[in-house]
């Protein structure tokens, strides 16, 4: 080989000379030759990928009544695809423009081994994120927090990636960065901490279904009140009912407790659970009148008694049940009671216990508020009174006033 060639294969210097080259400028005539031949395969063989290959594909995808390959078969999956054939083609080709055991053929080869893992990695990225949006496809796993293992995935392959891509620098075998790793293991453990405790707080929410994107939390610690928005490997966001977003650490949901309203959603009926505080002197044993007008509204149909004598809270009682039972937005499906409570010093309290027939908080709020005003509006009927706290208006020259 003579010294101008120093470097060269001599099957292309040999080509070269057999088409005229001048000696004086073959080194870099071949340099240019090897170079321009390189661009204009690459060319080639990304123009048959970008013209040929990705619009076949995406012909095939399309032409298919599945979704799956449309989502595992993306644009960008096809396009980190077609990144692999340039450095595959570089590593095939390259050893033939230099001699055995050139130092530049090996340098070249170590850059371009370095970029074909990071295309591999980006791929396998890629993939992961078309898998994710696979599931958010499906109806059975899309209710499922899985965004926190799929990027804990993620990271497992850029750590692969970084370790093989060391071990190329330093010439070691990757089971040596294995090791010194493993021996500042602890040290790792501290640095990752919340992705490691993230990681395994996100698959216990998941294997026991305790939270879903979409779910309707209360956890009063971290002045979360809304809908889970997303779950990933270190955080937990709500949208709170004022728009605003609170973020929580995965591992709080299962060290912490909280209130999932799901099972609400699910059942299609929101409860409601308010008492009314009725003052205990008006309750009474219904007199002939109002025995006669209750009789005649209907309003003992269904009231249980042994004796003749029937008192004014035990009627007010069913015909609250009633009431609720034929109430148009009152859920029939669910329970529906109206029940006494243990007296106190503010009086009787006569809970409502019923669902509504929907989930919406407005027009849950509106049929507690026109329930209540009914049950306020029909109270004297019944010759009952609310219990109230003393007020101004009910003192008269020092003395309460009491109703005579």
């Amino acid at each position: 080989m003579n010294t101008y060639s120093f470097g060269m294969n001599n099957t292309i210097v040999d080509l070269l000379k057999g088409w005229g080259v001048n000696p004086d400028s073959m080194y870099w005539l071949y340099w240019c030759f090897v170079v321009l031949t390189l661009v204009i395969i690459i060319y080639l063989v990304n123009l048959l990928c970008n013209r040929g290959i990705i619009p076949l594909v995406r012909k095939l995808r399309e032409g298919t009544r599945s979704k799956w390959d449309d989502i595992l078969l993306n644009d960008v999956v096809l396009k980190d695809i077609t990144r692999l054939f340039p450095p595959i083609i570089i590593t095939s080709l390259l050893p033939l423009a230099f001699s055995e055991g050139n130092l530049v053929l090996e340098f070249l080869l170590k850059v371009n081994t370095i970029y074909m893992i990071v295309v591999v990695a980006k791929l396998l990225c890629s993939f992961l994120n078309s898998l994710y949006n696979l599931s958010n496809n499906h109806d059975k796993l899309k209710s499922h927090p899985l965004k926190g293992i799929y990027q804990m995935l993620k990271i497992v392959v850029i750590c692969v990636a970084l370790i093989i891509i060391v071990s190329i620098l330093i010439n070691r075998n990757p089971e040596y960065i294995l090791t010194a790793l493993g021996a500042s293991a602890a040290v790792l453990m501290l640095v990752f901490k919340d992705m490691i405790m993230g990681l395994v707080a996100g698959v216990q929410l998941s294997a026991n279904d305790m939270l879903r994107p979409g779910d309707w939390i209360s956890m009063p610690k971290y002045g979360a009140d809304g809908d889970v928005i997303e779950v990933t490997l270190t955080t937990v966001k709500v949208q709170n009912w004022d728009k605003t977003i609170t973020t929580i650490p995965p591992y709080a949901l299962i060290s912490d407790s909280f209130q999932n309203w799901r099972g609400m959603k699910d059942c299609g009926g929101r409860r409601v659970k308010r008492a009314v505080y009725i003052d205990m002197r008006s309750i009474t044993f219904c007199t002939k009148e109002q025995h006669k007008e209750f009789s005649k509204q209907g309003w003992l149909d269904g009231v249980e008694r042994e004796d003749k004598f029937v008192v004014n809270l035990h009627v007010f009682r069913n015909y609250l049940e009633n009431y609720l039972r034929h109430h148009p937005r009152v859920s029939k499906r669910l329970t529906i009671m109206v029940r006494q409570l243990q007296p106190t010093a503010q009086g009787l309290p006569l809970e409502l216990y019923f669902f509504s027939d929907g989930t919406e908080w407005v027009p849950y709020e509106h049929l507690q508020a026109e329930i209540f005003e009914h049950v306020f509006a029909m109270l004297p009927t019944f010759g009952l009174r609310v219990f109230q706290s003393p007020m101004g208006i009910d003192f008269n020259g020092g003395h309460i006033g009491v109703e005579q």
